[in-house]
This record gives C-alpha cells, structure tokens and sequence, in this order.
C-alpha cells in the first residue's frame, strides 16, 4: 500500500497486502493482548464520505462500539438476507460507490517485556474487506472475511509505548462475489483482534500428523523451529521431524473422542497440542475412520445467535456443541466457510465429525454461465490465487483438529479451474484428509461424491449401483430441509443409509433459524429476509433450522433425534423386544434401560429392564420379565411397553439419565401384528343409539361457510363443517403445489346443505363443499345419532364428485367452541405429528394449554397437528375415536388468521376455540428445497369415512 488513501485495493482482484503467511492456530507461549471490547467507530455511507483523516484522527466525536460484533446490529445500517442474488450489480470486481465504510480506532500500550519479540497484529474474521493503520502508517490489507489475517507491526511499534490502530473496513468489495453465502448480509470485526509477540526462537507453525490402526499408532509433529516433542502420558519423547511409531494407543472418533496432551518444547517457548490419533480412508467405496464405516448424521451449521450475529461467544460454541451430542448428532460441515476456530476446539473434545468448508460461493452467477453472462470467479484467472489462498489459510489454521476429516472446497460455485487447484493443494499439503464439492457433479477431483436434495429414490439408485461416480463414497452434503414445518420423510433416507454400505448420511440442512430478534410496538419477534427494507430478500428462506432462534428444538428436530438414534428398539415378533446398536464404536455398557407399562395411557407398572452389553452392529432379542403384561386379546384397553436407553453415568455433555434412545412395542395384540399396530391402528367401542331430538341448523362464517351445528346440552358446537384447507406450510408453498390446491379452489371452498331430516334412526345431514367457478365437490353425508345423556354418535361419509383435484393438503371436519384453555389427548405426543414426521411420536396420555399446542415457527403456518388420536377432551368437550383413528388441531385462532400472519404476534387469541378433527393430512416433506413429497405421503382425493363420539 504505497498511498494511504488509496482504495483501489477495495476492488482489486488479488487476496490482501501486507499479510503474513497463514499457519495452524496455536495454543502457545506467546504473549497476547486482547483488543476485543470498545473501539471508537465512525460509519460513513460511501467510499467518498470517509474522511482521509486516519494518520491521527480525532475520535472525540466518534461513537464507541464492541468488537466483536456487526455493524448492522450495533445500530449503524441495517442487515439485509439473500439466498443467491447479490445485494448489488453483478459487474466484477466494481462494487456500487455507495459503500458503507466502518473506521474503527483504539490505542494499545504495547508491553514493556515484549523486547526483542516479533509483534503482529491478528485479526480473526472481518466483514468484507479492510485496511490496517498503526499511528497512520499503513500496514496492509485483507480480504477473506471468515479467515484469519496477521500483520507485521515489529518495525512500527516500541515496547512500553502506546500505539494507535485504524482499521477501515468495506461493507462490500471484490470479496463479496465470492462470499455469496445464504446469510444475513453483516459487516465489521465480528471476530476476535490480539496483538501477540512471537519469540524468535519459537515455533510458529506446527503440523501434527497422528494415525491409528488396529490398536497402535504413529505420530509425527512438523515445526518450523525445532523442538523436542513430549507426549508424558505416552512415556514418547522424540524430536520434530520425526515419525515414531505408538504402541497401545486410544483411537479418536466422534464417540469416543479421546485426546492426549502434548507438548512441543523449543527454545523460545512451548507449544501445548492435544493429539487425536485416527486415520480416515476410503476403502472400497466406503469412507472410514480408524478401519469402522462413517454413517454422517449431521447439520449444516451456521454460525448465527439472534442478537450478535455471527459474533458468537464461547459459550454460544458450546451451547451449540452439547446440543449436538446430547441429539445425537455426529458430525457439522461448516456451511459456508470455516468457523471460529475455538468451535474446533469443542468438536475434538466432545467429539463432532467435521467437513471444513472454505470461504467461498458464488451462487449469484448460476452454476453454468455462458454468453453474454459473466464468468464466475471459480473459471476466471484473475481470481485464482485469491481462492486457492482462501484454501490454504483454512487447511493451515485448521490442520491439526482430528475431528475435520473432510476438507470441503466451498459451496454452490458451477465448476471451474480454480477449484481444481484448490483441490490440487488441498491434496498436495494434507493428503490425509478426502476432499469434498458438492457441484462437481460427475466427480472430476473430488474424493466423496456428494449432492443436495436428492429424492429417496435416487438415493437408492446411487446406493445399488456401485461403479457409479467412480465408485467414491456418497454423502447428501444437504438435505431434510428444515424450513417451517418440517422436515419430512428422514426415516426413509435413514433406511437407505443403512441398507447401501456406501451411502454414508448426510447433513440436515440446517441447524437454527437465522431469525433476528426484533421488537415493532413492545411486541418481540424474530426477523427475517424483508423485514428490514431491503428491496431485494429472499424472505424466511433464512429460517430454515432444526432449532428456533433461541436455541429451543423444533419438532423437526425432534424427529431428527428420533431418526437417527443409536439403537433401535423394536418388537421382535415372537412376543419379545429386539435391540439393534447402531453405533460405529460403542458397545450398550455405558447404557441403562428402562421400561414403563401403560393401559390405556395410564401407568401400571416400571422398573428397570436388564439388557446384555450388545457390540456395535449387533442385535439382542429379550423375553419381556414376569413384571410386565403380557399380549392380551385385541378387544382389551390398548397396552404399551416404552423402553427407554439411558446414560448410566454422566459425560461431559450430558447427565446421568440422559435419554439416548427409546422404542415402544404395543402389548394388546398379537405379536405378528405389532407394526401395523404401532401408533396405526386402535379398537374402541361402536356407536349406536336413537336420532337425537336436537334439530340439525346451518350456520355460516363471514358468508363463505356454513355447515351442520349441534349442541349437546348447553354446551354450543359451532359452525360444523367440512375443511380441506391447511395454512400452507413452506414446503406447500411451493410452485406446483400450493398453486395447484389454489386452482382447485381448495382455499375458498363454500359449503351448501342438501337435505336434513331423519333416516334409518339417525338425524342425517347432507352437505356439499365446492368452490366457486368450478364444477367439482364433496358430497358429505353426516349422520348422528344418540349414543348417551350428552353423547352423539357422528359418522360421516365422503364422496368427491366431479373434475375434483387429485390431491387435497387435509380432510377433516372443523368446528368451533367457546375459548377453551385447556387439551387433554390420548394419542401421539407430546410434540406435533404428521403422516411423515411421525417417528418422534409416542402414543400416550397428554395434557397442554392451548398455547402450548402451538409451533412458533418464525414465520406462522401449519402445526400442531396429533395424528392417530385415540381420544381428547377439548374443555367440556370430549372426542372419541369410534373406531378410527382421528388427527387433532386445537387453535385459538382461525387458519385464515394463521395463514396471514408473518409473525408470532400476528395471531391474536380470539374468545372462540376452533377444533379440527382430521380423517388425514397430506405429508409435511421438505419441498422448500428439496424433492416433491412422495406419492406415499399425499392425500388422495378419494371416498372417505370418519366415526367418533363427540360427549359433555
């Protein structure tokens, strides 16, 4: 940087100025002075408006802002989201002249005993791209906002004396083509700043190389300063440089994620390691770690907290990393760049398989551009050596963490020769780690195919077939797109990744909500694309995680920790249970199991169940002990064993007790029945009796409903109706889908009452539902019948007549009641169930306010929904299934009123309780991003019947 002022490095193609080469991040004795905390900070709103007044600016006037942190949440601008376009024209490498500028300034006091040591200045993450000024001197500049960046300050600074440090950094720059993340748009120095002083006669740089093999290992450590290591608990000394072979030595996995501390001693200074000894191979088309198959039940993970950004502390690390474990989640790619390192850190303590990925997409320019479009930047010379030092900083700083054992090039770019060279030094510097890229769709240079979104069904194709993409490993590096409600359908992508040896799991796409905290009014929610002005958004396609902002699970998952749990609990079809350990290492020894007997949702009878230590990969079949009932005949109360697998002791990331797995099998039928029993199927008394003297009236809802509505003594049943209307859920809200239900009218269907009158001793009720313009309905037939003092019979039958939709979102019946707080259910519980997200679901007895039924997605739509319900007391209302089964939504507020609203405090509780009672709902899936729900999870348009006994 010649002139001071010069900006031209804010669009130049090249990485920085002034940088140190990248090395391994290391926990040494160098000295450290944090500059985290409080800096002075001016925001200008273009290039030209910064002042060129930092050789000693007056900073009197100046705000003061925390670092680390963003910009836009500090109150200065405003964050903005896009999934792929980019927030300004696409004409590289020129960004607009309206670019915010952030100065930062601070003064140090640079320690007196740092004489004689090498003084750099590392920054640990900026957004987009900055310059460094030390008393106005510049220093360099630097471009990779999610990587690390050192500077030389040794000539500009003298030991006891204070210093001054400028930073300008650039809300955009060439950087940000390739940093086309689907994120939050945030700028500054969201990451840590430390002066260190490196002694000369220290090691810098270090490079572990720890493999494992049949009960022994090696270990060699690289240095750039010679040294003596010493691993004490191993009885090993030996030099650097040198491989020696290690006898006895405990493998690292993400199970048993076992560390050995270590020390490189030199002459000017420590250098403190912790060691996991594991080899990672690909043997035969299936990747391995240390010899045993890799099944990846991982996430994609952001780094996000809803207030700070991508500004995590420590313990947001953390809280992320116990979440994982104690889900069992095993693995995190880091989409889409590397993370703070100190995430690293946790994953080898705790044990997270990880897929580095580096800082790069370039999504805005499509995968495959051709004239007149512009390159992307992965096919374009002039961005080569930023790109494949983009590589480099990452597997530098990251190279000695034994929980990445997959290097990833980047995300969403097309293809292109920059990639390839990635790959090449990638592969050159560590060859003990494959590489990974998803678009590289016919395999060229990766070592693990991978690919988003995959149907089941290509899966399995992919899976049987085991010469295809040259026979490489196969990971779904995203799928289960857990937008809004959902996903759907990952019991079935698990069977295919334990049935195909080579078919290896996946990442959920993804891990949390990036929904921001915001509060309109005193009224608090979670904001998304939109929701801050930006004339170009991709709405709440940013809320699409298995956690809430805050952290909270969401019913997906739930499902997800029900998917992939480490054993499974089953009826063995011979009158016992079968337990199946699905771990890669672990054997069922550090496991307590536990079994509770219910009738009819009531407890009779727990107590511990003792189960044989059962080996990874094997399978024990239990007699069920005296204690606990034995299959009865089918027309007895419902009976249910609950097998739960517990933490016999507490580890570091969970207590003592701690759920690890759980099954139920069902008691009250014979034992070669017990699947279609499981959560399917229920006996229950029929109803008969005499019409009920109550008269039949129609009523109707803002002109576009009415219906059949009844009492039962003094308590009012409203505005009965037929409903084949959901609040469209993201993955409905598709093209081809919702578009297809609107055309059909199913979302202002109008109701008609034929006849009424008595008949065949019940009073029956003949509706038709149709929407307007159209020549298609559904024929109702709704017969009641006396079943009790306060008791009616209802059985109602379904014919669809006409040029009728294929399929509809619901069928079921809806009704209105006074405000009730209060829901009481024998069914599958506690959280939501639908026909494909219902492996979390337990049958049991549950109990809930109304408000707690609710699912507060970020952006509302339909949930709630207690598929196979047995029965349910709604207030003074009680529902019975007479015998079959029925799905239940209790809301205090109408679909309608769901389906407007964008946010939580949208949804007003109104004085009236609207109940449905569902015959069946179409499936959830993940069609946000994803493939089209299976034909098994849609919901025919198709003759129906529903019986259920409606009590006071």
């Amino acid at each position: 940087m010649s002139v001071t002022y010069d900006h031209s490095y804010v669009e130049d193609f090249a990485p920085g100025a002034g940088v140190l080469p990248p090395r391994a991040r290391l926990d040494d004795d160098s000295g450290r002075v944090s500059l985290d905390g409080d800096w002075r900070f001016r925001l200008s709103p273009s290039l030209a408006e910064a002042p060129d007044d930092l050789k000693d600016p007056d900073t009197s006037s100046w705000d003061t802002i925390s670092v680390p942190g963003h910009w836009q949440l500090s109150g200065y601008g405003a964050p903005a989201y896009t999934n792929i376009d980019y927030p300004f024209p696409v004409d590289p490498p020129y960004v607009p002249s309206g670019n915010p500028t952030g100065d930062y300034v601070r003064t140090v006091t640079i320690p007196a005993d740092w004489d004689g040591s090498r003084v750099v200045l590392r920054f640990e993450g900026v957004d987009s791209r900055f310059a460094v000024f030390v008393d106005g001197n510049p220093v360099g500049w630097s471009s990779g906002s999610r990587l690390p960046s050192e500077f030389e300050l040794t000539d500009l600074v003298a030991p006891g004396k204070e210093i001054k440090v400028a930073v300008r950094v650039h809300q955009w720059s060439a950087g940000s083509y390739v940093e086309d993340q689907d994120m939050w748009w945030l700028s500054g120095i969201f990451r840590e700043v430390n002066l260190l002083a490196l002694k000369p006669a220290a090691p810098t740089d270090v490079f572990v190389h720890a493999t494992y093999s049949e009960g022994s290992g090696s270990l060699k450590v690289d240095s750039d300063v010679p040294g003596t290591v010493v691993v004490a608990e191993l009885g090993l000394e030996f030099p650097t440089g040198f491989e020696v072979p290690v006898a006895a030595v405990e493998p690292w996995s993400a199970e048993s994620p076992r560390l050995y501390d270590a020390v490189v001693r030199a002459e000017g200074g420590d250098v403190r390691l912790r060691i996991g000894f594991r080899t990672v191979a690909i043997v035969d088309g299936v990747l391995t770690v240390n010899g045993n198959r890799v099944l990846f039940n991982g996430v994609n993970r952001h780094e996000f907290h809803p207030d700070r950004g991508r500004a995590l502390t420590e313990q947001d690390m953390l809280d992320d990393v116990l979440i994982m474990k104690r889900a069992g989640i095993n693995a995190v790619r880091t989409s889409h760049y590397p993370p703070h390192p100190h995430f690293l850190d946790l994953c080898d303590e705790y044990g997270l398989y990880v897929v580095d990925e580096c800082d790069l997409e370039t999504h805005g320019f499509g995968y495959e551009p051709e004239p007149p479009k512009l390159p992307n930047p992965v096919m374009d010379p002039r961005w080569r050596d930023d790109l494949v030092l983009r590589m480099r900083r990452m597997v530098e700083r990251d190279k000695n963490h034994p929980s990445i054992v997959i290097w990833s090039l980047g995300n969403e770019c097309g293809m292109g020769e920059n990639l390839r060279a990635m790959y090449e030094f990638a592969h050159d510097r560590d060859p003990s780690r494959p590489v990974h890229y998803e678009r590289d769709t016919e395999a060229e240079f990766v070592d693990v195919y991978s690919q988003m979104y995959t149907s089941p069904e290509d899966v399995a194709k992919i899976g049987a077939d085991p010469a295809s993409y040259r026979g490489l490993p196969f990971i779904l590096c995203e799928y289960g797109h857990a937008m809004g409600n959902g996903p759907g359908g990952l019991s079935d992508y698990h069977a295919l990744f334990e049935q195909y040896p080579r078919c290896q799991g996946g990442f959920i796409w993804e891990f949390i909500d990036h929904g921001l905290r915001t509060s309109v009014d005193g009224n608090e929610f979670y904001a998304y694309g939109g929701d801050f002005g930006e004339e170009i958004h991709d709405g709440n396609f940013v809320c699409d995680g298995l956690l809430f902002p805050d952290r909270t699970p969401s019913p997906g998952m739930l499902e997800y920790i029900k998917v992939i749990e480490p054993l499974v609990i089953t009826a063995d079809g011979n009158g016992g249970i079968s337990i199946t350990n699905r771990y890669e290492v672990l054997d069922t020894s550090h496991l307590t199991f536990q079994s509770v007997t219910e009738v009819a949702g009531e407890v009779v009878g727990s107590g511990n169940l003792p189960v044989p230590s059962i080996a990874p990969g094997e399978t024990a079949t239990l007699v069920l002990p005296p204690g606990i009932v034995k299959q009865q005949d089918a027309n007895q109360p419902e009976t249910w064993l609950t097998v739960t697998a517990e933490l016999t002791e507490a580890t570091t990331w969970a207590e003592a007790g701690h759920r690890i797995a759980w099954g139920q099998v069902r008691l009250d039928v014979p034992a070669a029945d017990q699947a279609r029993h499981a959560g399917s199927t229920s006996e229950a008394e029929g109803a008969s009796g005499e019409a009920r003297h109550a008269r039949a009236e129609a009523v109707g809802e803002g002109g576009t409903a009415t219906a059949a509505g009844i009492s039962l003594g003094e308590l009012p049943i409203r505005n009965l109706r037929l409903d084949v209307w959901r609040a469209q859920t993201d993955n409905d809200a598709i093209p081809g889908v919702t578009d297809a239900w609107r055309e059909a009218g199913l979302h202002r269907v109008q109701h008609r009452v034929v006849s009424e009158g008595v008949k065949d001793g019940a009073w029956e009720v003949v509706t038709r539902t149709a929407p307007p313009a159209l020549q298609w309905g559904l024929v109702a037939t709704w017969r009641f019948t006396h079943v009790a003092e306060g008791s009616l019979g209802l059985d109602l039958s379904i014919e669809p007549e006409g040029q009728f939709p294929a399929t509809l979102p619901r069928l079921g019946i809806t009704f209105e009641l006074p405000r009730v707080d209060t829901v009481e259910w024998f069914g599958t519980g506690p959280s939501e169930a639908y026909v494909d997200t219902r492996a979390a679901a337990a049958v049991g007895k549950y109990s809930a306010t109304v408000d707690e039924l609710q699912t507060p997605y970020v952006r509302p739509q339909e949930n709630g929904h207690h598929l196979d319900t047995r029965w349910a007391v709604v207030g003074p209302l009680r529902i019975e299934a007479t015998p079959t089964l029925f799905g239940l939504t209790v809301r205090n507020w109408t679909t309608s009123a769901l389906e407007s609203a964008k946010h939580a405090p949208d949804l007003v509780a109104t004085d009236t309780t609207y109940v449905t009672v569902d015959l069946a709902q179409a499936g959830i899936g993940s069609n946000s991003c994803g493939p089209a729900l299976p034909d098994k999870y849609k919901l025919p348009t198709a003759p129906a019947t529903l019986s259920v006994k409606f009590s006071r």
